[in-house]
């Protein structure tokens, strides 16, 4: 079986081989590597400058223009007009700490908290998913008395110290907290909920008889870095019922399937049918403002600020307030959500008409603008991650961008911004054609 992947180590530039870029490209890598050490990621055989964004292009220093189906950050596209424009008016107008009222702030927060089942009607508003993520284990733990969290085996969910330890994706050397369990994502056939389902409940037994007991699964509803698992729709249904059996929590990480991407709905676990005690949001919320948000029930919030004295200087301050209201007339005002739900199925149907073709190609999975395709050994069936990284550096020569996900890195991450229509599918398809065919 092929090893697993660090997710930094998928698609990442050898920052010590800088022999083979020309020069003057060389010397800017040297430099970067002098200023940011070994905390300098970039992507790709040879880095890019980007200098500019729209829509679903990006455009490097030379003038090309590449297709970006990698980036979900900029939800509604690359500098979004609207968006720009409602951040640019704020910061000239206000932009303070949390502590003052403020109506765009709190007209924000109601419109936001209007698209959410009850009972989740709390919203604490913080500055990144990470941030968000960490505030959700925190008012896990809080509220059911216990310490222990259970996970995918590639999940990603940030870069705090309490995050981290639920990001396997993110482990280099580090061993498994004591407090984290670990189970398989979502098998592709048969009785997916059930066989999830078990799973889970064989980690909330250990951390039961470990003492350290179960506070809370955390879960991205379409378990985007364990390689894309979406369907069947519901089948979170019976993790909840278990995790609920057991006096735990459900935290739905949205900070990739939420605000539109899976076509169904604003958010991810709006397509299993199940009502999360905790969401968590990030930057797509704000266009790539920097912004996050953790929605609850109040009483889950009240418990939780009875014991610590909670505040953020920054987390919903008056521009990312603005960011986030243009975000949500963006989608509502160009059908985004619908559109994700069409163009993406015209991109999965064309994907799996390759896959007939193609016998590398294994599986095809996801919803709305939220694809995972598989490279396999043809022979064996196991996965091929330099396959697949060499398909990523030809889409990048190509003028296509694109990234890897999953245990073990050979699975295309396929997320486009949403405004990604049936010609930009059109091109994609074509290109990823003619480069499996060697062209």
């Amino acid at each position: 079986m092929s090893a697993a992947k660090q997710i930094l180590a998928l698609n990442r530039f050898d920052g010590d081989d800088t022999a083979f870029l020309p020069p003057d490209l060389a010397e800017r890598v040297i430099r970067r590597r002098a200023t940011f050490g070994a905390a300098s990621v970039l992507f790709y055989e040879q880095p890019i400058e980007m200098v500019r964004g729209e829509g679903v292009y990006l455009f490097d220093a030379a003038g090309n223009r590449y297709l970006d189906m990698y980036n979900n950050v900029p939800s509604v596209g690359h500098c979004h007009p609207a968006v720009a424009s409602a951040i640019a008016a704020q910061a000239a107008r206000l932009n303070v700490h949390t502590r003052y009222l403020n109506r765009g702030v709190e007209a924000y927060a109601e419109r936001l908290l209007s698209h959410f089942p009850a009972p989740l009607s709390n919203l604490v508003m913080t500055c990144t998913g990470s941030e968000s993520n960490d505030l959700a284990m925190r008012i896990a733990s809080a509220v059911t008395g216990k310490g222990g969290f259970v996970v995918t085996r590639a999940a990603y969910h940030g870069n705090t110290t309490a995050v981290t330890a639920i990001s396997p994706s993110a482990f280099s050397a580090a061993p498994l907290q004591p407090h984290v369990r670990l189970i398989p994502a979502p098998q592709e056939a048969g009785d997916v909920a059930g066989v999830f389902a078990a799973h889970l409940r064989a980690a909330i037994a250990e951390l039961e008889e470990s003492g350290i007991g179960f506070a809370a699964l955390v879960v991205d509803s379409i378990f985007s870095s364990d390689g894309i698992f979406a369907d069947p729709p519901g089948f979170l249904q019976t993790a909840l019922n278990a995790v609920h059996e057991a006096g735990g929590l459900i935290i739905a990480d949205e900070v990739q399937p939420g605000f539109g991407r899976t076509g169904a709905g604003i958010w991810g676990f709006t397509r299993h049918g199940i009502v999360p005690d905790i969401v968590t949001m990030g930057k797509p919320m704000g266009n790539g403002f920097p912004m996050g948000g953790v929605v609850t029930q109040p009483d889950y919030l009240a418990h939780f600020c009875a014991a610590t004295g909670y505040f953020n200087t920054f987390g919903g301050n008056p521009v990312a307030a603005a960011a986030g209201n243009a975000v949500l007339d963006v989608i509502t005002e160009e059908c985004l959500i619908d559109n994700a739900a069409l163009s993406g199925d015209f991109l999965k149907q064309g994907l799996l008409e390759l896959k007939k073709e193609f016998p590398r190609i294994g599986g095809v999975r996801g919803a709305g603008l939220f694809i995972g395709l598989d490279f396999i050994n043809p022979e064996t069936g196991a996965p091929d991650q330099p396959y697949a990284s060499n398909i990523i550096n030809a889409m990048k020569q190509h003028h296509i961008l694109i990234g890897a996900a999953g245990l073990y890195g050979h699975t295309l991450k396929i997320r486009p911004p949403l405004c990604f229509n049936i010609g930009h599918g059109t091109l994609f398809l074509e290109t990823l054609r003619r480069v499996l065919a060697g062209g």
